[in-house]
């Protein structure tokens, strides 16, 4: 349960400075076709005999290179790209299972988490992640900012649009495959918006979206944790009811 908390913490602090732009750039679908994605990168992971989380994060980078050159040169066609990438990942995930001989490990936990089986390394790992994330996000906050509001115009005076917004698509792959053990690939996505959504209609600068949704999402996962120990229910479904109970009385509140 202590390295469960500190989990929480930590990804806290990742879903809510990416989930942020996710919200702000309208790419929840970009984010959850890489999500599902990952599932390629499981399975092929279990048949190579490689680590998980390390094989799952070669493939979601590729996943996102590709996503993200090609949704940034071909806005109008990014749905059917992203459509053939979910379903193309979810096959190869299926595949390269069916073809791994012996005990395949527990796959429900990567398709729907478990923090209870997060352990110290994996929160070494989240605190390294989150370093980088956080330093990146606040060296190029500016420019960020101006490609998420303004693409082409950022374009016109300098920025490197397409650099930034396909290491943007980057990290969010990364903070991805850190989320797996927490609420699994089938539900990350959630993680990643709720809270920014929630956020958004109540703060209205970019930083502020940002600090409430980190808080926000502590919130939901320290809740979900408590509600999951003390009812004996699955952890990572917990923290998104959770979430998606808050984001339905957010409907109802005025901003």
């Amino acid at each position: 349960m202590r390295q469960a908390v500190v989990a929480s913490v930590l990804i806290s602090i990742l879903c809510g400075t990416l989930g942020s732009y996710v919200v702000v750039n309208r790419i929840a679908f970009i984010s959850g076709g890489i999500a599902h994605a990952a599932y390629g990168g499981v399975g092929l992971s279990l048949f190579l005999g490689i680590p998980v989380l390390f094989g799952t994060s070669i493939f979601c980078l590729i996943t996102a290179l590709i996503v993200g050159i090609l949704s940034f040169e071909e806005r109008s066609r990014a749905d059917s790209l992203i459509g053939v990438l979910w379903a193309v990942g979810m096959a190869v995930g299926t595949f390269f299972l069916d073809m791994t001989p012996g005990y395949k490990g527990d796959v429900l936990s990567y398709l729907f988490g478990n923090i209870l089986l997060v352990s110290r390394v994996d929160n070494i790992a989240l605190l390294i992640l989150d370093i980088l994330v956080v330093t990146l996000l606040a060296i190029y906050f500016k420019e960020f900012m101006a490609i998420s509001f303004d693409r082409d115009f950022s374009r016109i005076i300098g920025i490197p649009a397409k650099t930034l917004y396909v290491t943007l698509i980057c990290l969010i792959a990364i903070g991805i495959v850190a989320t797996i053990k927490i609420v699994g690939l089938l539900l990350v996505v959630a993680l990643f918006t709720i809270p920014p959504y929630i956020a958004g209609r109540f703060v209205f600068t970019l930083g502020k979206i940002m600090v409430l949704s980190v808080l926000l999402t502590l919130f939901f996962c320290i809740l979900g944790l408590h509600i999951s120990f003390t009812f004996n229910l699955p952890t990572g479904a917990t923290i998104i009811l959770v979430s998606s109970l808050a984001f339905t009385v957010s409907r109802f509140i005025g901003r």
